[in-house]
C-alpha cells in the first residue's frame, strides 16, 4: 500500500487518508438523494436513480484513486443533472434514454480530449489569472452554499437574498459549528473536520433538529434499476439537434471539470496530477451514460478531503467504498444535518480565497476577466457560466488593447465555443 499510494512521499498516513475519505463521503452523501430526485423528474424511477448515483460515484472514485492517485471525489454534478432533466428532457423534448445517449457521446468526446495532447493544449492556453479566478470563484460558491444550507442566508422576494432567521436552531448550530470548526482547524487537531461534523451533528440531534428514528439496514430493490442500466437510445442520432445539444452539453462538462481539477490540483500542490485526474474523470463521465445518470464531476467538496489531510488515491477509494456500503443504509445518510456540513464548506471556501494574492491587479486586461469569473461563479450558481464570461472577455480585451499576440490560439477557439454555447442556449 505504501509503494502504490506513495504515502511517505506525500507526507500522509493510512489513518489520515481514511479520515479524509470519511469526511469526503459525509460532505457529498447528499448527492445520493438529491441527484435521484432530479433524475426522477426526467422519468427515471427514484430507487433506480439512487442505485445509479451510488454505483456511478463508486466507480468514479475508484478509478480516480487507482489511476491518478489523487483524493478527488467523483459524483454526478449538480447543475449538470438539472441540465439533463430540465433542459434536455423537459425543454428539449428528448426521452431520458436519448439524454443518456448524449451523456455517452459527451464521455467519448471527453475521453478523446483527456487521452490526447488536446488536454494539454487546452489547459496550457488558459492564463494563470483565469485559473486562479476559477479556484477563488469555487471558494466563494462553497461559502455561499454553506451559508444557504445552514439557513444563514435565505431567498428574498425584494432583494434576492437576505439574512436568515438568526433565532432558528439550525442557524444557531451552524454558527456554533463554524466556530468549533475554525478553532479545531487552527489548532490542527487530528481529524479536526470529522470531529467537527460529529460534534455538530450530536448538538443538532440534542436540540431536536435530527434524530436516530427511522434508521434501517436493508438492500434496495434492483428490479427497477435493471430497467435503466445500459438503456441508451440512438433513435434521435439522425437529428442535428441531438448532436448540437450533445456538443453544447459536452463543453459545459469538459470545462467545468478542467476548472475543478485545476483548483483541486492547486490546493493539493500537485499540478502534475491534473492529466491523469482529467483522464479518470473522462472515463467516469463515459460510464455515467451506461449506469443511468447525468455526467459526473470532480466535486467541489473534494476540497473537504484535501483540507482534512487527504493526499493520495486512498482517500478516493475509501469514499468509493463508503458509497457502495451506503446502498444498505440510505436512511442513515439523512442523519448528518446541513448544520454539520455547512461549517466545513464555509471554512474550505475561505481557505480557497487566499489565491487572490496571485492575481495581478496592475494589468486590467488580466484582472477584470478574472474578477468577473470570481463574482459570476457564485452569482450564477454555475462554474461553467462564470468561466464562460471571463473566457470570452479575456481575449476580447486583449485584442481591443492591441495585445492579441499574447493570446494562445486555442483560447480564441475556447472563447468562440463558449459564445456559441450561449447563443444556442439562450437565442435559439
Amino acid at each position: 500500500m505504501e509503494r502504490f499510494f506513495k504515502l511517505h512521499q506525500y507526507d500522509t498516513t493510512i489513518a489520515k487518508e481514511i479520515s479524509a475519505g470519511l469526511i469526503s463521503y459525509i460532505t457529498v452523501a447528499y448527492i445520493i438523494i438529491v441527484n435521484a430526485t432530479i433524475l426522477s423528474v426526467a422519468g427515471i424511477p427514484m430507487e433506480a436513480g439512487i442505485i445509479a448515483t451510488i454505483l456511478t460515484s463508486f466507480i468514479g472514485c475508484l478509478v480516480m484513486g487507482l489511476w491518478s492517485n489523487t483524493p478527488f471525489i467523483i459524483i454526478p454534478g449538480m447543475g449538470l443533472n438539472a441540465m439533463f432533466t430540465y433542459t434536455i428532457v423537459q425543454s428539449g423534448g428528448f426521452t431520458w434514454q436519448e439524454a443518456l445517449a448524449m451523456v455517452f457521446v459527451i464521455g467519448l468526446l471527453f475521453v478523446v480530449i483527456a487521452f490526447t495532447p488536446m488536454a494539454k493544449v487546452i489547459t496550457s492556453s488558459i492564463p494563470n489569472s483565469l485559473k486562479e479566478a476559477i479556484t477563488i470563484g469555487i471558494g466563494i460558491l462553497l461559502i455561499f452554499i454553506g451559508f444557504e444550507n445552514g439557513g444563514i442566508i435565505t431567498r428574498s422576494e425584494h432583494t434576492l437574498l437576505a439574512i436568515g432567521d438568526l433565532s432558528s436552531p439550525t442557524v444557531i448550530v451552524t454558527f456554533i459549528g463554524l466556530i468549533i470548526t475554525i478553532i479545531l482547524f487552527i489548532k490542527n487537531v487530528p481529524g479536526n473536520l470529522l470531529l467537527s461534523i460529529i460534534i455538530t451533528s450530536l448538538l443538532t440531534i440534542w436540540l431536536g433538529g435530527s434524530s436516530f428514528k427511522g434508521i434501517s439496514f436493508s438492500m434496495p430493490s434492483f428490479s427497477e434499476y435493471v430497467g435503466i442500466f445500459g438503456q441508451i437510445s440512438w433513435q434521435q442520432a439522425g437529428n442535428i439537434i441531438f448532436w448540437l445539444t450533445s456538443i453544447s452539453f459536452a463543453m459545459v462538462v469538459v470545462f467545468e471539470n478542467i476548472g475543478l481539477i485545476h483548483g483541486h490540483s492547486k490546493m493539493l500542490n500537485r499540478p502534475e496530477s491534473s492529466k491523469k485526474s482529467l483522464q479518470a474523470t473522462a472515463v467516469s463521465v463515459l460510464s455515467s451514460g451506461i449506469f443511468g445518470t447525468s455526467p459526473t464531476v470532480a466535486s467541489v467538496e473534494t476540497a473537504a478531503g484535501i483540507t482534512a489531510g487527504g493526499r493520495t488515491g486512498l482517500t478516493s477509494i475509501v469514499t468509493a467504498f463508503m458509497f457502495l456500503i451506503s446502498i444498505l443504509f440510505i436512511p442513515v445518510i439523512k442523519i448528518v444535518p446541513a448544520s454539520a456540513v455547512s461549517p466545513i464548506l464555509i471554512l474550505i471556501g475561505i481557505l480557497m480565497l487566499q489565491n487572490i494574492v496571485h492575481i495581478s491587479m496592475d494589468d486590467l486586461t488580466e484582472s477584470i476577466p478574472a474578477l468577473l469569473i470570481i463574482v459570476l461563479i457564485p452569482l450564477t450558481y454555475s462554474i461553467a457560466d462564470g468561466m464562460a464570461i471571463g473566457f470570452i472577455l479575456y481575449p476580447l480585451l486583449k485584442l481591443l488593447m492591441g495585445k492579441g499576440k499574447e493570446i494562445h490560439p486555442a483560447l480564441y477557439m475556447i472563447a468562440i465555443l463558449f459564445l456559441s454555447n450561449f447563443v444556442m442556449q439562450y437565442v435559439f
